[in-house]
């Protein structure tokens, strides 16, 4: 049970720092401000380190870690290209990112809630991305 936990909730974390990696460069090449680039860039390098660590965990169990739903990704991109479109802002941006954020927080901490027997190590990646994710969404609050 601890090893089947463990490699589940790696999983979701894996697919939530690609996903996150992918909002990111999606909206990145939008930004205006030397602060809203350096905020996106932070938070991508702190997803890339963490993207690092689970392919190590998930190496020891022999898996390649999960992609992010194909579904949820598109309508993501969509919802991205179609709001940034209408209006292409920093506020937008922050309004997208700490939409994305907060779903991710939620996200992860009901996948803790649900793998109780995964690993200690297992369980701090998913409070390490927890923390990236509400700071990311802290750090945009200034833009709403």
């Amino acid at each position: 049970m601890i090893e089947q936990d463990t490699v589940r909730l790696l999983r979701e974390c894996d697919a939530g720092v690609r996903m996150g990696i992918a909002s990111i460069e999606d909206v990145e090449k939008h930004a205006k401000g030397e602060d809203m680039k350096r905020i996106l860039a932070d938070c991508k390098e702190s997803h890339k380190m963490l993207g690092e660590d689970l392919e190590k965990a998930l190496a020891r169990f022999q898996d390649e870690g999960k992609a992010p739903n194909p579904i949820a990704k598109g309508m993501s991109w969509m919802k991205t290209e179609l709001k940034l479109a209408m209006c292409e802002k920093d506020e937008t941006i922050a309004d997208l990112m700490v939409d994305g954020a907060n779903m991710g927080v939620k996200s992860l901490s009901r996948y803790l809630n649900e793998y109780k027997a995964a690993s200690e190590e297992a369980k701090g990646i998913a409070k390490r991305l927890i923390a990236v994710e509400d700071a990311l969404s802290a750090d945009l609050r200034a833009y709403l």
